[in-house]
């Protein structure tokens, strides 16, 4: 089977071998078990990689570079012009060599894999759309226009959508899905989290905006201000990088707030081993891996009440779901850090929600959705 995946996603190039953002290529990496042939559509960036990097795992791969586009200003929307035809015939010729076509939104390429892939109504195709799906949140046209394309079964035929949650309004091409990050193998005992020494809190993201991180540091800061033993550590890289050392100075924080940039997973991993709670209060996601992922190990989730976290956290039984208002969600922590019992009840409901969702069971779900190929690589 040849397997083409169209996605935004920057590729790396380094001695013949092609890195991304780990998460991602990871996903891809179980697909790419079954399949023969990858043929690879992405932009290609001139940096070296990070601790943030994977290759993907494959013999036979054909790389189809394009380049990056976005319309946010005038000057954008001239050079999209210019670049899109031969950004869309390169994702024909993918899609006609393809067995398997398999997009990757929502994003900018995206979006125009969703158009081409009318032309192919007899082919077999699945999408990953790894943002928010619920149809009533706020978003961007070109996402709400892919989700029309993608959710629209004259447009958009033979195809299987995994969305993040299960919506009203979806038709037969949606799927309720999930993704992972551990294995069955790493399901090692969880050291129990006493709240009455050092209680540590972690953020593991991208540092933007719409991430919320200075509002997490906010949070952990009035609980100290309360008097309560608390620090916290930020995992990862962002614009806001800069903007948030400058308030961890001002505020006299540096002992007990500490910015750890990007760590490789076996590092970030630890800290969650000894964390309490994981804080992500974004204002959209779709699935959130930082969220699952410290409840594999035992942390308390806060996060906002977008796309599927009400469903992930139970409503609150195994979470907090921030209101985004520090005295409310402050107080909120406190009942927790008072009652030693509802702590651990949390952070149980939490693992063994989070530990039913493993690598083991997505790569099953995967070969299940190839199956429906007749060219399917058993």
């Amino acid at each position: 089977m040849t397997f083409a995946i169209i996605t935004h996603v920057p590729h790396i190039i380094e001695r013949n071998t092609y890195f991304a953002y780990a998460p991602y290529v990871s996903e891809m990496n179980v697909w790419a078990k079954y399949v023969e042939e990858l043929i690879v559509v992405a932009p290609i960036i001139k940096t070296g990689k990070t601790l943030v990097d994977k290759p993907y795992q494959h013999h036979n791969i054909q790389f189809s570079p394009i380049e990056g586009f976005d319309v946010l200003n005038l000057k954008g929307v001239f050079s999209t012009v210019l670049k899109m035809p031969k950004i869309i015939w390169t994702i024909f010729k993918a899609m006609k060599s393809a067995d398997h076509i398999h997009l990757r939104c929502p994003g900018n390429t995206g979006l125009v894999a969703c158009l081409v892939q009318i032309a192919f109504p007899q082919k077999i195709k699945t999408a990953k759309y790894a943002g928010n799906w619920d149809p009533k949140s706020k978003q961007p046209w070109t996402y709400k226009l892919q989700q029309w394309i993608l959710n629209n079964t004259f447009l958009t035929r033979n195809m299987q959508v995994l969305v993040y949650g299960d919506w009203d309004g979806s038709s037969k091409n949606i799927k309720p899905f999930f993704t992972a990050t551990y294995q069955e193998i790493d399901k090692l005992p969880i050291t129990k989290k006493e709240v009455k020494g050092r209680v540590n809190f972690i953020f593991v993201g991208t540092l933007v905006k719409g991430k919320n991180p200075l509002y997490a540091i906010q949070l952990v800061e009035d609980l100290l201000k309360k008097g309560y033993d608390v620090c916290l550590s930020l995992y990862g890289e962002g614009i806001e990088r800069a903007t948030i050392e400058q308030y961890i100075i001002a505020h006299q924080l540096e002992a007990l707030i500490e910015l750890q940039g990007n760590q490789s997973k076996e590092t970030v991993q630890k800290a969650y081993q000894k964390s309490h709670f994981v804080i992500l209060p974004s204002d959209s996601e779709g699935w959130p891996k930082a969220i699952a992922e410290g409840m594999f190990w035992g942390c308390i989730p806060l996060a906002m009440a977008v796309s599927c976290v009400p469903f992930m956290l139970d409503q609150g039984s195994r979470g907090i779901l921030l209101a985004m208002d520090l005295e409310k969600d402050t107080t909120q922590i406190e009942t927790l850090l008072h009652t030693q019992m509802d702590f651990d009840t949390k952070s149980r409901n939490a693992s063994d929600w989070s530990r039913n969702y493993t690598l083991d069971v997505f790569e099953r779900e995967i070969r299940d959705l190839l199956k429906h190929d007749s060219k399917f690589k058993k």
